[in-house]
């Protein structure tokens, strides 16, 4: 293509052509088509999403509101600004650049509406306030083009949801607008086509394809010693992490979670003995210190930067030379999001390792490996869109203006997640924003909508705007509970999600004890002392789920004895002698074995479902057990496998994998435990009906579960078919307990079960049979060295060849 010379000499000056990607780009833009971009990090993803912008600019200049660039975080957002003023600078171009975010002072904010730059650059809750506002018509009037960044880590979830009807409303003010998506990891293009037109019309997004990049150059880092049996960290390989950092100028050291992160930043300053300057980054973190790692990072003062997720849509920093991952990546399209943080130029190869944690960790980094080769991408699943979220943009656009129910209906249903509303659904949500439903309409606090004398609905009062953007968002912080005795001694704090899953009897392992749950009020968990086994032995935070490709490569490889020869020797033996003393289940059977083990009976499962859909199941499955009267005492769970222990035998293991089960231990489990109150909490709040904030007051995590505690009792009461409920409960089995890859594992179970009755502990069981004895291990410095210990005397019995 021709560029106007300002491009071609910026170009010239750095050497650079312009990609076959940038072209189509700009083709794309001239056609006026939406498009979605998918090129690799480093391959001028962004600067192709812009270009069409910049040029359309340059030959026609306006003081209007040209594009929007919608970004998942601030901080990048931010980046792109940078990067945009300095071409734009360079090569004098009269185009202003501007970020609003929650960050921005309000007198900006004001003028922004009022006197808007060129390209605004925001994210998707930013977005939702500004069409809440009256002058969102005239500010987007002369809207042409909206820009998604990293479209993959909005679309599938809530937040996708938010921009999706956003969209809808920015393409009913400016019906000529072009919707652009980029991303460097997509694998189903069709359904994100889909999700980025409007009227879901996959057909009129043209898709473009970035030119292929040099191959990553990715080492799975094994230890000098045995590959362990158990463990996630990778920690043991410390010395050998810290070495690689020394080789490098930069390194970024991911980590799956935060607890992880802070315990591998520790381990790394233990054997810094070069005293390299080294810092970590996660979301937990205060914004400044995040920042103040990042400047460092971009101006090259740090030799290593441990990470969680908060990277993984890294900022520009050119300069990284190798990426190392501790622990298994849980899927290929995250390891190339990660690997593509170092180097950042398309034609030389990005450097990376990969540290498992465990044998079957070693499997799934190499499964990873062979997906990166093959191109193979995870796919999102997507979901119908969140009625919390649809009530949230229905209020927002009443703030705006006053409607027709039949006008916004159509709107709301050319955005792809809310396809599947029809009148009477909506009828239904209108019902909850107006005055809040049957159960609540008597209320004055409740009512937001009422007629605008014209046939349509307006706010009811104009406080209530302000209120509304004070209030308005999609991320819930996810508060804690205390943990305490009745006579009111406090032994410290658990995460709600995982308080959420506790029923008054159920007993969990905290603070060096076992207690028993008596009861649980606003936020506490009240407990007892007890003598009884840990019923569930282990839980942490929110993981990631590991991908359902990966897991296909992994039960390939099981079934593969011809794909052996290339693991290290002991993966290899461990393989070996599993067939030899049970079976190693082929794609698509369930393997389950049953043996005996210190007195108890054992019941292992090897589902590889990931540990949120094996904890859920868990639980189930020892309730049904308790049923038949098996006197379940405890499982573990791990993202491979599922271990439950109990006094009796389980003779028929099919019995207890029935896809019953989630229609009546599901069922009563999430109604017993507060698994469904806590997911009404945070419907309850994105949805509008309980007020985080007021002017200059904002409630605590406590006053909002009392809050939202007596208005779930009284619609399971009075009104048990209620909006929220409905939501409350799409939100329990779709996030909390991945019942989606449940039902497909019981599904399976049903036609493909090996049952394997054996007399002792089979090789595979290893792994997930250690993670029984790490729970009764007291501090971090032994950990290592008795989990070690365990793990030899379960091989010595497992792996005996008789």
């Amino acid at each position: 293509m021709n560029l106007p010379a300002p491009f071609t000499d910026w170009f010239a000056a750095r050497g650079w052509r312009l990609r076959r990607h940038q072209a189509d780009m700009l083709r794309a833009g001239e056609r006026g088509e939406h498009a979605l971009l998918v090129a690799a990090t480093g391959a001028g993803k962004t600067l192709s999403g812009f270009l069409p912008t910049l040029v359309d600019l340059t030959a026609h200049p306006t003081d209007r509101l040209h594009t929007l660039y919608v970004s998942p975080l601030k901080a990048l957002a931010a980046d792109v600004e940078r990067n945009l003023l300095g071409p734009i600078a360079e090569m004098g171009l009269p185009i202003s650049v501007e970020s609003r975010s929650g960050d921005t002072s309000s007198d900006k904010k004001a003028r922004q509406r009022s006197r808007p730059p060129n390209i605004l650059l925001t994210t998707p809750e930013s977005l939702s306030l500004l069409i809440s506002y009256p002058d969102s018509f005239s500010m987007f009037a002369d809207l042409k083009t909206v820009v998604i960044d990293e479209i993959h880590a909005f679309a599938p979830g809530k937040r996708g949801d938010l921009l999706s009807l956003a969209l809808a409303r920015l393409q009913a003010i400016a019906p000529g607008l072009r919707r652009v998506g980029l991303s460097a990891t997509i694998a189903d293009t069709t359904a994100y086509r889909a999700w980025l037109a409007p009227d879901s019309d996959a057909g009129s997004v043209t898709l473009v394809e970035g030119e292929a990049g040099a191959d990553p150059d990715i080492q799975i880092l094994l230890p000098e010693g045995a590959v362990p049996w158990a463990g996630h960290s990778g920690r043991y390989a410390v010395h050998q992490v810290m070495a690689e950092v020394a080789k490098n100028r930069t390194t970024i050291i991911f980590c799956n979670t935060r607890g992880l992160a802070e315990l591998i930043f520790q381990e790394l300053w233990k054997v810094n003995d070069l005293s390299l300057p080294i810092a970590i980054h996660h979301g937990s973190l205060d914004r400044e210190a995040r920042q103040r790692a990042e400047a460092a990072m971009a101006e090259g003062r740090l030799r290593a930067l441990v990470a969680t997720s908060s990277l993984d849509l890294g900022l520009d920093w050119g300069d990284v030379d190798c990426v190392i991952q501790m622990g298994a990546p849980k899927g290929s399209s995250r390891l190339l999001q990660r690997i593509g943080r170092a180097n950042h130029r398309l034609d030389e190869p990005s450097k990376a390792l990969i540290v498992p944690g465990n044998r079957f960790e070693y499997l799934e980094a190499q499964a990873a490996l062979d997906a990166v080769k093959a191109g193979e991408r995870d796919a999102d699943r997507f979901r119908p869109g969140a009625l919390d979220v649809l009530a949230q943009h229905v209020m927002a656009l009443a703030c705006a203006a006053p409607f027709q129910e039949d006008a916004l209906l159509a709107e709301i249903r050319s955005a792809a997640p809310y396809r599947w509303v029809d009148a009477t659904l909506f009828s239904r949500l209108l019902g909850f924003v107006r005055d809040g439903g049957y159960a609540l309409k008597s209320y004055d606090r409740f009512r937001r909508l009422a007629p605008d004398g014209q046939g349509g609905w307006r706010i009811a009062h104009p406080r209530l705007a302000a209120q509304h953007r004070l209030n308005a968002g999609i991320i819930v912080d996810a508060p804690t509970l205390d943990v305490r005795f009745k006579n009111g001694r406090r032994l410290g704090t658990v995460e709600e999600y995982f308080a959420s899953t506790l029923s008054p009897g159920d007993t969990f392992a905290f603070a060096g004890l076992s207690l028993e749950v008596e009861s649980i009020r606003d936020s506490d968990v009240l407990v007892r002392a007890t003598t009884k086994p840990a019923r569930i032995p282990s839980y942490v935070g929110a993981r990631m789920a590991l991908s359902t490709r990966l897991a296909d490569r992994v039960r390939g490889f099981l079934a593969d004895p011809t794909s052996w020869a290339r693991f290290p020797a002991d993966v290899r033996f461990w393989l070996e002698m599993q067939a030899l003393r049970s079976v190693l289940p082929r794609p698509g059977e369930l393997l389950v074995e049953t043996f005996p083990h210190e007195g108890n009976h054992y019941l292992v499962a090897y589902p590889f479902e990931g540990w949120n859909a094996h904890q859920s199941l868990g639980m189930l499955i020892t309730k049904r057990m308790e049923r038949a009267g098996l006197q379940p005492l405890g499982f573990v769970a791990s993202d491979y496998a599922l271990a439950i222990w109990s006094l009796r035998p389980v003779a028929d293991p099919a019995a207890l994998f029935d896809a019953a089960i989630l229609e009546d231990e599901f069922v009563e489990w999430v109604e017993g435990s507060h698994l469904l109150k806590r997911a009404f909490r945070e419907v309850a709040v994105i949805g509008g009906l309980i007020e985080r904030q007021h002017p200059g007051k904002r409630k605590t995590g406590k006053q909002v579960t009392f809050s939202t505690d007596l208005i779930f009792d009284v619609l399971r009461k009075y009104e048990p078919d209620h909006l929220l409920l409905e939501a409350a409960w799409a939100d329990a089995r779709e996030r909390l307990t991945d019942v989606a890859r449940l039902g497909d594992l019981l599904d399976r179970a049903a036609g493909t079960m090996l049952h394997q009755k054996l007399e002792r502990i089979s090789p595979l069981a290893i792994p997930v049979l250690v993670l029984i004895g790490r729970e009764s291990v007291a501090g971090a410095d032994v950990d290592d060295a008795l989990l070690g210990e365990l793990a030899d005397s379960l091989a010595d019995q497992a792996m005996r060849p008789t």
